[in-house]
């Protein structure tokens, strides 16, 4: 699965990665172009995995198991 970023997170990216010296960089550009896949179709948008996840239960549900499955922190737990 590949992951298709937006210019926004790409720009972030990049003003991290402009910080290394040249042979970081150099590297990674190895690295990625190494990576570049012929199939340029295999990319996934992260959009279209909105409303992926499936339930039976109601959100009502969900949420009260939840809540019941946490673990307070007050209360140690035996080992």
């Amino acid at each position: 699965m590949k992951l298709a970023l937006n210019n926004t997170t790409i720009e972030k990216y990049f003003g991290f990665l402009i910080r290394l010296d040249n042979l970081s960089k150099k590297r990674l550009i190895i690295k990625l172009t190494e990576s570049i896949d012929e199939n340029e179709n295999s990319t996934i948008d992260l959009k279209t995995m909105y409303g992926s996840w499936e339930d039976s239960r109601t959100s009502d549900e969900i949420i009260s198991d939840l809540k019941f499955s946490r673990i307070e922190k007050s209360n140690p737990i035996d080992l």
